[in-house]
C-alpha cells in the first residue's frame, strides 16, 4: 500500500534556510500588494492613511505620522492631521523647516533611526521636539529624487518575547517601502498642486467633476443621496470697483475658508470659476444638505470682512440639489451641477443670501428647458 511520504528534512540548518526563503518570498509578495495600493491611490489624505495603517499593521506599532511638505509652501513639512494612535502636546509646534538639520541629517542618512541614534546625530542646539514629543520608536526618511520629502515616524511597538528592537531585515523592508511611499507623496502632491486654485486653496473645476463623477456612480450602484451646492457672492463685482482686485481677492479667500470649515474631510469645496464655488456632500440627505449650506450662509453674512480697515458687508446666494434614486435620477454630473445652478439662480432672483433647494418642480423646468 502506497503512503504519502511529507517533505523530508535534510537538517536543522537546511530547515532554518528554507524557512527564511520562504519569508522572504512572502514579504516580496506582500511588498508588491503595497506598491499597488500605494501607486493606485492618488488622493492626498487617503494615500497618507494607506501608508500609515500598512506600516503599523507589518511593523507591529499602536501609532504613526508622517511629515509631508505643506502643499502650497514647500519649505516646511508638516504633521498636521497626518497621524494615527499618537498623542500630540498642544504646546509643541509640529512643523520642521526644509533648511533644519533634521532634514539635513536624515537626507543625507539613508537609513532608518532610533529616536536614541536620533539624538546622537543631530546637531546641539536643533529643535527636535517635534520628533521627540511623539515619542518614536523609529523615525524613517521619506527621500525622492536625493530630496527628503516626508518623515515617517513609528510610534510604540508591540515586542515578541526575547525581541530586541527591529532587526536589520526588516529596517530593510521598512526602507523599501519608505521608498514606495516617498514616490506616491510625490506624485500625490504634484497632483493636489495642480488641482488646486492657488488663490483659494479650493480644488479646480475640473477636478471637481472627476471625484463627482465616480461618487454619482458609486450613489447610483449603492443607492446612496449625494448633494451638490452652488452658490457664488452677492454683488462681487462692488468690492473690486469700490476697493480694489485685491479686496476682492481677500473675501474670496475668506469666504473659501469658512466653506472649508463648515464641511467634512470627506466632503469636496471647488472654485468653480470667478466668484462662483461648489460643494459635494458624500452621503448626505436633502435636510443635512441643507443644513450645511445655510450654515455656509449664516457664516459669511455674520462674519466682519475688514480689508485695510474698511469693514465690508458679504452675502451669498445658493442652490442646492440631490441626486435620489427615486425622485431625481440624474445620470451625469452635468446635470446635477446644473439643478444647483438652476436653484442658485432662483435664489438670487428671489432677494440673494438665500438658499434654494432643486425640488421637483424646478427640476421638471429644467428638463422642459433642455
Amino acid at each position: 500500500m502506497n503512503q504519502e511520504v511529507g517533505p523530508v528534512s535534510l537538517s536543522p540548518e537546511y530547515d532554518e534556510i528554507v524557512s527564511q526563503y520562504e519569508k522572504k518570498i512572502y514579504d516580496l509578495k506582500q511588498l508588491l500588494e503595497i506598491s499597488r495600493s500605494l501607486c493606485s491611490t492618488i488622493e492626498f489624505s487617503q494615500l497618507i492613511e494607506s501608508i500609515l495603517y500598512t506600516c503599523m499593521g507589518q511593523f507591529r506599532v499602536l501609532g504613526g505620522g508622517v511629515f509631508v511638505l505643506d502643499a502650497l509652501d514647500s519649505d516646511v513639512l508638516l504633521l498636521d492631521q497626518n497621524y494615527n494612535g499618537m498623542d500630540l502636546d498642544p504646546n509643541v509646534k509640529y512643523e520642521i523647516p526644509i533648511n533644519s538639520p533634521i532634514v539635513q541629517l536624515l537626507e543625507k542618512s539613508e537609513k532608518v533611526l532610533t529616536l536614541e541614534e536620533f539624538q546622537e546625530q543631530i546637531p546641539e542646539g536643533t529643535d527636535i521636539e517635534p520628533i521627540t514629543s511623539l515619542k518614536p520608536s523609529l523615525i524613517v526618511p521619506l527621500v525622492q529624487k536625493n530630496h527628503l520629502n516626508g518623515i515617517l515616524v513609528f510610534g510604540e511597538r508591540i515586542t515578541m518575547p526575547d525581541e530586541e528592537g527591529y532587526s536589520s531585515y526588516e529596517k530593510e523592508m521598512i526602507l523599501n517601502i519608505a521608498s514606495l511611499a516617498a514616490i506616491s507623496i510625490y506624485n500625490a502632491a504634484l497632483l493636489e498642486r495642480s488641482s488646486t486654485d492657488m488663490m483659494t486653496h479650493l480644488k479646480l473645476k475640473y477636478f471637481f467633476y472627476n471625484v463627482l463623477t465616480d461618487k454619482l456612480d458609486m450613489a447610483m450602484a449603492q443607492n446612496l443621496p449625494l448633494a451638490v451646492i452652488m452658490f457664488d457672492i452677492d454683488f462681487f463685482k462692488r468690492f473690486n470697483d469700490t476697493y480694489g482686485h485685491a479686496c476682492g481677492d481677500y473675501v474670496l479667500q475668506t469666504v473659501a475658508k469658512i466653506i472649508r470649515s463648515c464641511i467634512r474631510s470627506k466632503d469636496l469645496a471647488s472654485r468653480y470659476g470667478g466668484e462662483e464655488f461648489t460643494v459635494m456632500l458624500d452621503n448626505t440627505n436633502k435636510e443635512d444638505a441643507m443644513t450645511v449650506a445655510d450654515r455656509i450662509r449664516s457664516k459669511v453674512e455674520q462674519y466682519d470682512f475688514c480689508y485695510e480697515n474698511q469693514h465690508v458687508k458679504v452675502t451669498i446666494s445658493l442652490g442646492v440639489t440631490l441626486f435620489d434614486a427615486e425622485k431625481n435620477p440624474v445620470t451625469s454630473p452635468k446635470q446635477i451641477v446644473d439643478q444647483a445652478d438652476q436653484a442658485l439662480y432662483v435664489s438670487k432672483r428671489s432677494g440673494r443670501n438665500r438658499v434654494t433647494f432643486a425640488d421637483e418642480k424646478l427640476i421638471s423646468e429644467i428638463n422642459l428647458s433642455e
